[in-house]
């Protein structure tokens, strides 16, 4: 298994776990708000790579 395979079977099984443990709206926070953080907190020249980089891998 790749390792983004292997991360997003871990994010599924957290989100799963968060969801169990803690009411609905809490775990969607989590599960939305961690990624959009994380994409907020690079510079502006690694969004447009990482944009760049996504958009090759979909063949447009």
């Amino acid at each position: 298994m790749t390792n983004r395979g292997k991360i997003a079977v871990g994010g599924v099984a957290v989100g799963l776990l968060l969801w169990w443990l803690t009411s609905f709206w809490i775990a969607l926070l989590v599960i939305v708000g961690v990624p959009a953080i994380a994409y907020l907190a690079l510079d502006p020249s690694q969004r447009k790579r990482l944009r760049r980089v996504t958009r090759k891998e979909i063949g447009s």
